[in-house]
């Protein structure tokens, strides 16, 4: 009977943008709803405010997921030609350089030289891309996809709080912003460490510690500074 085991490291590239575009959208809005409202800005330009850093969050994450993520990619692509290129020219070297590497995994030497003939006779540059540049399939750079799982996420996350403008009275405004935006972060790190299988109470210290000061150095800003000018 053959066993099947579920493993989550496929779950990384998109997870990790989708956390991190959920998490600043949370964050940053909801920051920037309580640092207006503390300047004891009028409904209107919260709206305005909490808007306005939605649709600049979601692009900023866009732009820079793609290009964090093109350069990674475009490094991978070069390291895969190179590859390439030293495999049609250089085949005998390659091969013992894929030998030593099994060899230093704890294969015996004859073993190693058979693995390496093998793997390469199958797919030659596949086995030297994921055992000696570690580039496989399943942790390949992805832009587009990191580029819309991160703007989405950040929207998904950004309309959460600024929902609650809607439909919470002005003078209630920041703290009801402050306390839902804690209660989503602690649900969003709850649900990323389930999906990656880490551990549940960590991850939502970690993503509310950090909310928490985010919003409170924004509104100490709002206060300070809706007072004098």
């Amino acid at each position: 009977m053959r066993h099947s085991e579920r493993h989550r490291t496929h779950r990384v590239g998109w997870l990790r943008a989708a956390v991190l575009g959920a998490n600043d959208g949370i964050v940053s809005t909801a920051s920037l709803i309580v640092g207006v409202a503390a300047a004891d800005a009028t409904r209107s330009s919260v709206l305005v405010a909490g808007l306005a850093g939605l649709v600049a969050g979601a692009m900023s994450m866009a732009a820079g997921e793609y290009v964090s993520v093109s350069s990674q990619s475009d490094t991978e692509g070069a390291d895969l030609e190179r590859e390439r290129q030293e495999l049609a020219t250089d085949a005998d070297n390659e091969h013992s350089e894929l030998a030593a590497i099994y060899v230093t995994r704890g294969l015996e030497p004859d073993l190693a030289k058979q693995v390496a003939t093998q793997l390469t006779a199958k797919d030659a540059l596949g086995a030297h891309a994921r055992d000696e540049l570690g580039i496989s399939d399943t942790l390949s750079a992805r832009p587009v996809q990191a580029a819309f799982a991160s703007a989405g996420s950040f929207t998904i996350g950004a309309v959460l709080p600024l929902l609650l403008v809607f439909f919470v009275p002005r003078a209630a405004l920041t703290w009801a912003v402050s306390g839902s935006s804690l209660l989503f972060l602690a649900l969003l790190g709850a649900v990323a460490a389930h999906a990656g299988g880490s551990s549940i109470g960590k991850s939502v210290i970690r993503v509310t510690f950090w909310g928490a000061l985010a919003m409170a150095l924004t509104a100490a800003v709002g206060a300070l500074f809706g007072t004098t000018l």
